[in-house]
């Protein structure tokens, strides 16, 4: 055992939390509470930070919490969030922790990742081993969209009212073992934009066509048009997505409608290409409906930007975890093409997003069968408390 090893947090330092994590973890599994609902799961949280000596202000953003702990003379401050919401799902895990509410899971691990901080919280209050503040964020409605709950804390002044110089979050990552830290620096996880398109023809009856403008043969038209965004407008060493996820047009057969609408979700690790794919597809949907004679209106919605990771921080935080788990349980995380609010923040402050397996057979996120592992919540809890100890030491 090394000095290094004495003066920080160890994952055995947090043994004796073990059991009341995993039942605050199950307790808020079987009590889950959607996006913009979180008033029990944030009272909660808040109740038991200041029980443990946190300076806790409610209520940011909706219901987001944030606690404080300042240590010594340091004027040094860390950030590290956990989202709370859960998802409109019927839970299948068949656990005897289940959701009680019916149509709403946890199916994202939100309950992990609060319990995680929570045992990061209490382990820090108990043994006070840094030199500055850590600022904990308890956020809401991650899974909202725009305006997320990141965003919402951002605009009621997050990080005026609680100054940070960095800022670290993690997801759970299903496929990789439990306990795992995954870290990637740059890009990690994709903007997440939509484009939602009703094309505008000329209804009429469906023996007569050449009285029309047929809307369903521009949508097709354009469907298959889109298809080549990607393939002849990025260059192949980049990634980018263009998923016409709906279509809908008419109700009888022998009706030719008057409108037929699609939503396209477009997902990039680029802002340049973010940029660019607004552009052609804005000009190619605009091309195809002009060719057939119709027009079209498009509503282009920018969701979660990338999670773009400051290199400093994120090689920071390797270092933290190669020294707490192993460097063969830390590997470089590949690209995720899903999307996550902490993004918001990551355009204000240097920080870092990590992924924590969840196990090699765990079901995927957002399925009903989708649980968090309860072996991973001290190695989170630790990982959370040793940053900390080495970022304010």
């Amino acid at each position: 055992m090394t000095v290094l090893d004495n003066a920080y947090t160890r994952v055995s330092d947090l043994a004796d939390l073990e059991a009341e994590l995993v039942e605050t973890r199950r307790y808020l599994h079987a009590h889950p509470e959607l996006s913009f609902e979180e008033a029990q799961t944030a009272r909660m949280v808040a109740e038991k930070l200041e029980s443990w000596g946190y300076e806790v202000t409610r209520n940011v953003g909706g219901h987001g919490v944030v606690a404080r702990l300042t240590v010594g003379e340091s004027k040094k401050s860390i950030g590290i969030r956990a989202d709370m919401d859960a998802l409109p799902i019927l839970e299948e895990t068949g656990a005897d922790y289940a959701s009680t509410v019916p149509g709403k899971m946890h199916a994202c691990g939100h309950d992990g990742h609060t319990t995680v901080l929570l045992g990061a919280a209490q382990h820090l209050a108990r043994t006070r081993r840094f030199n500055g503040t850590v600022t904990l964020i308890f956020q809401p409605a991650e899974e909202s969209g725009r305006p997320s709950g990141a965003q919402r804390m951002i605009d009621d002044g997050l990080f005026e009212r609680f100054p940070i110089d960095a800022i670290f979050g993690l997801h759970n990552h299903p496929g990789a073992p439990e306990g795992a830290l995954l870290l990637r620096s740059g890009p990690m996880m994709a903007s997440a934009d939509t484009a939602r398109i009703t094309v505008k023809g000329k209804g009429g009856h469906a023996s007569r066509p050449h009285l029309t403008i047929d809307p369903v043969v521009v949508a097709c038209n354009l469907v298959v048009a889109l298809q080549t965004v990607v393939a002849r407008n990025i260059d192949p060493t980049q990634t980018a997505v263009v998923t016409v996820g709906t279509i809908h047009a008419g109700e009888a057969v022998n009706v030719i409608p008057e409108y037929a609408k699609l939503a396209i979700s477009i997902r990039s690790f680029d802002a340049g290409i973010r940029d660019l794919l607004q552009e052609r597809i804005t000009k190619l949907t605009n091309s195809v409906a002009e060719g057939f004679g119709a027009s079209v209106e498009i509503d282009y919605e920018r969701g979660y930007p990338v999670v773009v990771n400051s290199e400093k921080e994120t090689e920071f935080a390797r270092a933290v975890a190669e020294e707490l788990i192993g460097s063969d349980n830390v590997s470089t995380c590949h690209l995720i093409p899903g999307s996550e609010d902490f993004a918001c923040f990551l355009e204000h402050k240097p920080g870092s997003f990590l992924r924590l397996g969840n196990g090699m057979n765990s079901a995927i996120l957002h399925s009903a069968k989708y649980d968090f592992a309860d072996a991973s919540l001290t190695v989170g809890a630790a990982m959370w408390a040793r940053l900390t100890e080495r970022y304010l030491a």
